[in-house]
């Protein structure tokens, strides 16, 4: 995997992580839950990136 995609992957899950916060703060309720959203995908993103390339090697 390119280090562009691992990069993306990290910065998906950090924007969900500050949409969260954001949410919280502001009593946002869809914001919070877009943010959960964001991060959660970030992160199974980077796990499948993960489990690919161990197969790899």
């Amino acid at each position: 995997m390119s280090i562009g995609r691992k990069i993306a992957h990290s910065a998906e899950a950090a924007k969900g992580s500050v949409k969260k916060v954001v949410g919280r703060i502001t009593g946002s309720t869809r914001l919070r839950t877009e943010g959960r959203v964001d991060q959660a995908k970030g992160n199974l993103k980077q796990s499948g990136a993960k489990v690919k390339d161990a197969f790899k090697h």
